[in-house]
């Protein structure tokens, strides 16, 4: 992702105006700890008010040009020697450019110090300056040092900063685009599966009875235009997946005849909370695969809501009594898309008596 300047926390205006005055007041309070002694201290509340301002021009002044100076070092190493790839070389580099920018700033001031702002010294061309002076010189070049390392150090900070977001966001984008291929792909896997067993179904139907296999037919072509609208959306309204219930349990009466019973209740508060479509579709068919079904002793499968936003499907254990051959639709199919939609994930409870799935129902 291009760094633009409303990404950068240091091409704020306002906020480079902040920095500055940090930086000003960082000289006084460095300046002080140095040497919290010296005659400037004693002598500062007593000078003329015009002296103070212009003290404090100056500082506000050097503050400004040491911050941008450094701000500007900072960012053309940006394009030539990255933290992430080389940061001994970065330090070294950068650490050596902000002294040479210190001194350099500073003997620019002296020489302003000298020529202009003191006559009698800037007439005397063999003067020197004295031992307070020289002293009070490499008292300010420390200080601009220090304020320059600090504002290496928020300029270094900000970049890593910047980039650790960036990288965040490119894994985030990534994973939510890796996440959307395999939600789509995990969809489309129920296209042949719901076709397959009703094809099958509806050529056994057409041999024994024209009329019911047209019947049949005509339902299965309702039920397979609504999948085809529906299949490919995250999620759909409860409502709606019950109404594509009703018209899948009749191509399931005709299939297996008395040997499934549904007992259905939902709420209508329920009614309009979410859930991956086609759920209820596979959970069924799950437990006809897996178990008997006949008249005398049909399987039967409850669908209810409670009170937790959550809906059950549960069904009597019938078991074949041999192992199914599982195309791993099912229940993964299931699992895998609330785990991509959802924190809250289904429950799956097998006590020997029933087989209980619990769903999660989802909020818009």
């Amino acid at each position: 992702m291009e760094k633009t300047k409303k990404d950068l926390f240091l091409n704020n205006t306002g906020k480079r105006v902040l920095f500055i005055l940090f930086a000003f007041i960082l000289t006084y309070i460095v300046s002080y700890i140095i040497d919290p002694y010296a005659p400037y201290w004693g002598t500062f509340f007593t000078r003329p008010a015009w002296e103070i301002l212009e003290d404090v021009a100056f500082s506000v002044f050097t503050s400004a040009v040491i911050s941008e100076t450094s701000i500007l070092t900072s960012r053309k190493l940006n394009k030539c020697i990255i933290w992430t790839e080389k940061p001994l070389k970065r330090l070294i580099v950068e650490t050596t450019l902000n002294m040479l920018m210190v001194l350099l700033i500073n003997l620019l001031l002296t020489f302003v110090y000298v020529h202009c702002a003191d006559s009698d010294r800037a007439a005397s061309v063999n003067s020197i300056l004295s031992i307070e002076e020289t002293k009070g010189m490499i008292h300010w070049i420390v200080v601009s040092a220090a304020i320059a390392f600090m504002i290496m150090g928020i300029n270094t900070g900000d970049y890593l900063i910047l980039n650790w977001k960036n990288a965040a966001i490119k894994a985030a984008e990534y994973n939510q685009a890796a996440m959307e291929a395999e939600l789509q792909s995990l969809k489309l896997q129920i296209d042949p599966h719901f076709v397959f067993n009703n094809l099958s179904v509806l050529s056994e139907l057409i041999l024994e009875d024209q009329q019911l296999g047209y019947d049949y037919a005509e339902n299965f072509t309702k039920i397979y235009r609504y999948m085809l609208v529906n299949s490919r959306k995250d999620v759909i309204p409860l409502e709606d997946e019950l109404k594509f219930l009703d018209a899948y349990m009749f191509l399931i009466k005709h299939r297996i005849g008395d040997g499934v019973e549904f007992n259905i209740s939902v709420s209508k508060d329920a009614k309009f909370l979410l859930l991956p479509p086609m759920t209820l579709q596979l959970l069924v068919e799950n437990a006809l695969k897996h178990n008997r079904t006949t008249k005398k002793d049909p399987l039967v499968i409850w669908i209810f809501n409670t009170d937790q936003h959550e809906l059950v499907v549960k069904n009597t254990l019938m078991r074949i009594g041999k192992n199914i051959d599982s195309s791993g639709i099912g229940l993964k199919n299931i699992d895998r898309r609330y785990r991509l939609l959802s924190e809250r994930q289904l429950k799956i409870n097998d006590d020997g008596h029933c087989f209980t799935v619990t769903l999660p129902l989802l909020k818009v």
